[in-house]
C-alpha cells in the first residue's frame, strides 16, 4: 500500500513543477514582451513583430544602455556647469542682478495704461511671497486682475499681472499700490 501512495504523490509532484516551471515561462514571456513594448519603435532596425523574442530583447537592453549612458553623460555635464557657475564670479551674481541688470532683486514696475494696469514683478527663487496676497492688494485697490503670467529665467521669477480699473472714474492709486507691494516683498 505505501507503494502506491508514493507514486501519486510523485507524479503529482512532477506534474506541480512542470505547472509552475509553464506559468514561470510564460511570466517571462509576458514581462519580455511589456519591456519591448516600452521601446521607441524607431530604434528597433526591423518592425519589432518580424524580430524574435531573444532579438526583440537584446535591442531593447541595448537601448536601456544608451539610455543610461547618456544619463551618466548629462549628470557630468550638470555637475562640471554647476563646478563651472560656482567658480566664474560673473555668473554667480546672475540672481543678485540678472535680467535688470545691476538692480537688486526684487524688483517692482507699475505701469498705467489707461484704464489697465501692468505690475511686473522680478524676484529669485529664494525670496519667498505670495502671489495671491499682491493681487488681493490690487483688488482692494479698486483693479480686477485679468491675467497673471510668470516665467523662470536664469534663476529669476518674473511676474507679470495685468489688471482692469473696476470704476474708471475713480482710478487706481497707483503710488499706495506700489507702496503696499513693495512693503509685502521687501
Amino acid at each position: 500500500m505505501e507503494g502506491a501512495g508514493e507514486g501519486s504523490s510523485g507524479r503529482s509532484c512532477k506534474l506541480e513543477r512542470k505547472t509552475i516551471e509553464k506559468n514561470r515561462r510564460v511570466r517571462m514571456k509576458n514581462l519580455c514582451c511589456k519591456l519591448v513594448s516600452l521601446i521607441p519603435d524607431h530604434h528597433f532596425k526591423q518592425p519589432k513583430e518580424s524580430l524574435s523574442l531573444q532579438d526583440q530583447v537584446e535591442q531593447s537592453t541595448s537601448y536601456i544602455k544608451g539610455l543610461s549612458g547618456r544619463v551618466e553623460e548629462l549628470r557630468g555635464r550638470k555637475t562640471q556647469g554647476v563646478m563651472m557657475s560656482s567658480a566664474d564670479p560673473t555668473t554667480s551674481n546672475k540672481t543678485s542682478t540678472g535680467i535688470m541688470g545691476g538692480s537688486k532683486l526684487p524688483v517692482l514696475e507699475i505701469r498705467e495704461l489707461g484704464s489697465n494696469l501692468e505690475v511686473v514683478l522680478i524676484s529669485g527663487l529664494c525670496k519667498n511671497f505670495m502671489l495671491h496676497q499682491v493681487i488681493s492688494i490690487l483688488e482692494q485697490e479698486g483693479a480686477e486682475v485679468v491675467s497673471v503670467n510668470f516665467s523662470n529665467i536664469d534663476g529669476q521669477i518674473i511676474h507679470t499681472i495685468h489688471a482692469q480699473v473696476k470704476v474708471s472714474r475713480f482710478g487706481v492709486d497707483t503710488s499706495g499700490v506700489r507702496m503696499r507691494i513693495q512693503e509685502l516683498i521687501s
